[in-house]
């Protein structure tokens, strides 16, 4: 099944539907960009495969998935550096190159859906790090990723399985 994530160009909230049921979204700083590249604050349109959850056992008691899940640690990252030939790929930390922390003192990444955006094969600059994971309380922007509410990101993830994908498309 395919969770489809709508907005209107340019805007930084959106809509995401699967079955009937519609949830709000936050996207990245430019909205939804055709093409992504590195650094653009927007969020990438096409469709995307669901590869894995990655998790705060710490935070989070109990996730009903049918997705693979890992547990986040302290040591994890991902690499956001396009020189890098570690790019848009999981990394431990401490890392040399230039990358995110995934164990955040936020909430946001209590819960990171891993996408297949950029990842086969990955091509230098068209963007890393695009996950589905938790909203700030205010609805803040991302820098590309897909933000959901804790609760609609943990009702999405019961329905979720292997196979399903993103599609984000922006709206005339």
């Amino acid at each position: 099944m395919d969770l489809i994530v709508a907005a209107k160009a340019g805007e930084t909230r959106g809509t995401a539907q699967l079955g009937g049921t519609a949830y709000p979204c936050a996207l990245g700083r430019s909205g939804i960009l055709d093409p992504k590249r590195e650094g653009d604050g927007g969020t990438p349109a096409g469709r995307f495969p669901l590869r894995r959850l990655l998790y705060r056992a710490d935070r989070v008691a109990h996730i009903e998935t049918r997705l693979p899940a890992s547990r986040i640690t302290e040591r994890d990252g991902w690499c956001d550096d396009p020189a890098d030939p570690a790019y848009n790929q999981p990394v431990v930390l401490p890392y040399k190159g230039r990358h995110e922390r995934l164990w955040l003192e936020s909430p946001l990444y209590d819960l990171v859906v891993i996408i297949g955006h950029n990842d086969s094969p990955v091509v230098p600059g068209a963007g890393s790090a695009v996950f589905l994971h938790v909203a700030q309380d205010d609805w803040g922007p991302t820098e590309g990723c897909v933000a959901f509410r804790r609760t609609d990101l943990l009702e999405l993830l019961g329905r979720l399985a292997p196979g399903d994908a993103v599609v984000i498309r922006r709206l005339a």
